[in-house]
């Protein structure tokens, strides 16, 4: 699944960025009304007119706003998608303190408020102290051999547990109508392997073994120091073993189906058999294997390390997925090393804010229901399938129009764009919640709980065809995404705002803004990985050759450009692991730049504000990536996110349109300015 911005083997995020309220809109004291931005919606004072377009597209569009936002201290990154984010959070949070005013609620309700209760409880959690792991930790201890320890990791999926080969259930990419039970590569706490390998972030690794040692010691478990020092060593081999980003964003190399007696051999010394069992996979004699290659090696770790390392390792990954619903002194040591060590955040966020957070990934769409009946109108949604339609017709025009590909691939893409389906808002049915238990007095089972009934949804499943209606993300949530194995792109309700969408902006501003979110998605299924999906999901080649390398030319030519960039002194762009939202970034672009241009059949764009259409669209693009980021959520990000810093996301797909020169009058000589033969033209 590609998102707009995270996911899982078959997913890349688009980017989590975000905005704060413009300041040419009067401050609203409801803060569940959206912002407006400007008068017809892109933010004029925001722009830093000194700097001409062609030096820094970034800096003239919002290097005034830039100035003048300061980051809030419970943040690592501002920008639109945080913006969007804190409204949709204190939209959920009324929503949710309503249920939780009434503690005889049924129903969704109920479970939603009890929730919401168990967690904002913090005088019981605080006194609970260390009393809700006590269980759990004594099943790690008299977890002596192997095999028992195996079956600790199995259920990572019912639990707060960990695994090193983690588990999903998808739909098969080689058979998309049915489901398979995906394995891949895990074992580590740091963000990347790169975190453990390079020199670079010895520090982070030194915090980190510093931190295992602390919440080790907070449970009293034995030797915590040695036995911290022996997990990050531990770690450090799996590291070693591990596949980069790069190579597991691979369709094809991640695709590797077999049997239950072959997965016994390419995962030599470690108890399959016990390790499904436990994670009700018993029956299952068929898996798909990620990084194959990576996994064998990390069986023969799990094989060579001593137990008691294994058992500590487990009680550090225990304490450390549970912190945020321990008491203080548990989530103190956490944040302070996950959120101020490895992203450099000042500040927690507020009890309220982790609590409607945790609501939404628990339960949320007995939330998202809620949400959608009070923000969420049915003209929005009538207007993004408008939207929708004239991205699509730009693209098969452009697809027509390719120099590249042969007439039978074109034929295969058009194929491909008609069958695309489209989400827009809300599923058409909602989760069923009712046998979720929860208890307002156990915020630690409640979790635990949730973990499993989720779970427990998914293997309930793998014998029934895919439903094709499910969504991997709520109404309430702020991206977007596209999933290969169902040729759909998803846009959740909480997007459809501004600066994304409004439905009373200059048109050009909501082509350059969503109609860009939009043809980004659209073209995942065009990407590098994703084009090796067919019009039904299925992974299997669809190109000539031909047109394949012709593909690959221009995607290098363009990861070229990217690589160039150097967000900080030494550290640049990894543009393989970028590569298929720099991809996308600069087709949605494209595409929506055409779908504008269709849209006014012919007439000539109005000049507003002393600018022409195409300089609104262009502008509108780049307001909704407008961000500040801290500098070791920065470092954070360059090894560990698919997608490239916002202002690169900017800059760097701009100066590969031709219509952005004509817009702002671009020449040679002009920092971004590239030349004609140099633009890269893929989509």
């Amino acid at each position: 699944m590609s998102r707009f911005r995270l996911a899982g083997a078959l997913a890349a995020i688009l980017s989590v960025s975000a905005l704060v309220t413009s300041p040419m809109a009067a401050p609203d004291p409801d803060p569940t009304v959206a912002p407006r931005m400007g008068t017809w919606g892109f933010d004029l004072e925001g722009r830093d007119t000194t700097v001409a377009p062609g030096t820094d597209f970034d800096r003239y569009a919002n290097g005034s706003y830039l100035d003048r936002m300061t980051i809030p201290d419970d943040r690592a990154r501002y920008g639109a998608f945080d913006a969007l984010s804190a409204l949709s959070e204190e939209r959920v949070r009324h929503i949710i303190e309503v249920s939780a005013a009434d503690a005889n609620a049924s129903g969704d309700e109920g479970r939603v408020g009890a929730l919401y209760r168990s967690f904002m409880d913090e005088a019981r959690v605080n006194a609970l102290d260390a009393a809700p792991l006590a269980p759990d930790l004594a099943r790690i201890r008299a977890a002596t051999t192997r095999g028992a320890l195996a079956q600790l990791m199995g259920q990572a999926t019912t639990g707060y547990w960990n695994t090193f080969f983690p588990m999903y259930i998808s739909a098969d990419a080689k058979a998309p109508t049915r489901y398979a039970v995906y394995l891949g590569q895990g074992g580590l706490g740091l963000p990347d392997r790169d975190y453990y390998l390079q020199p670079q972030f010895a520090e982070k690794k030194a915090a980190y073994q510093a931190y295992v040692a602390r919440q080790l010691a907070a449970v009293g478990w034995d030797n915590a120091t040695a036995s911290a020092a022996a997990i990050v060593a531990l770690e450090t081999r799996i590291a070693e073993a591990s596949w980069t980003r790069a190579e597991s964003r691979d369709a094809d190399k991640t695709y590797n189906a077999m049997s239950r007696a072959q997965l016994r051999a390419v995962l030599p010394g470690f108890p399959v058999d016990r390790y499904l069992a436990a994670a009700g996979l018993g029956n299952v004699r068929r898996v798909v294997l990620g990084e194959n290659t990576a996994m064998t090696r990390i069986a023969k770790i799990f094989a060579e390390t001593p137990v008691a390392t294994l058992q500590a390792w487990h009680a550090f990954n225990l304490v450390d997925q549970a912190a945020p619903y321990l008491s203080r002194r548990f989530y103190d040591n956490y944040f302070d090393f996950r959120g101020r060590a490895l992203s450099g955040q000042p500040a927690q966020r507020p009890r309220w804010k982790r609590g409607v957070n945790l609501v939404n990934g628990q339960i949320g769409e007995a939330v998202g229901k809620l949400y959608v009946a009070a923000y969420f109108p049915p003209s929005s949604k009538a207007k993004m399938e408008a939207l929708v339609e004239d991205l699509r017709r730009a693209l098969s025009a452009r697809i027509n129009r390719l120099a590249w590909m042969s007439p039978e691939t074109k034929a295969r893409a058009q194929a491909k764009l008609a069958a695309l389906r489209v989400k827009i808002g809300y599923p058409v049915k909602w989760r069923d919640y009712s046998t979720y238990r929860v208890d307002a007095a156990d915020l630690y089972g409640n979790v635990s709980r949730g973990i499993a009934f989720d779970w427990e949804y998914r293997v309930a499943r793998l014998n029934q065809p895919v439903d094709k209606d499910e969504w991997e993300m709520t109404p309430q949530t702020v991206n977007a995404y596209y999933m290969p194995t169902a040729n759909e792109v998803v846009f959740p309700a909480a997007i459809l705002q501004p600066p994304f969408f409004d439905p009373d902006a200059d048109p050009a501003v909501n082509y350059g803004a969503i109609g860009a979110v939009i043809g980004h998605e659209i073209t995942h299924g065009f990407d590098d990985q994703g084009r090796k999906f067919d019009p039904t999901g299925a992974l299997v080649d669809w190109w000539l050759p031909a047109d394949a390398a012709a593909f690959e030319t221009q995607a290098r030519r363009l990861g070229a450009q990217y690589a160039a960039f150097e967000p900080l002194p030494g550290l640049h762009i990894d543009s393989e692991n970028t590569m298929g939202e720099n991809v996308a970034d600069l087709g949605g672009l494209l595409m929506a730049l055409d779908a504008y241009h269709l849209s006014l059949g012919g007439r000539e764009a109005a000049v507003v504000g002393g600018l022409t259409g195409d300089q609104r669209f262009f502008l509108g693009f780049a307001q909704v990536w407008r961000t500040k980021a801290r500098e070791d959520f920065l470092k954070r990000q360059l090894v560990s996110d698919p997608h490239s810093p916002e202002r690169f996301r900017i800059t760097g797909t701009v100066r590969n349109v031709d219509g952005w020169y004509e817009a702002f009058g671009v020449k040679p000589g002009d920092a971004l300015y590239l030349a004609p033969a140099d633009r890269v033209r893929i989509w």
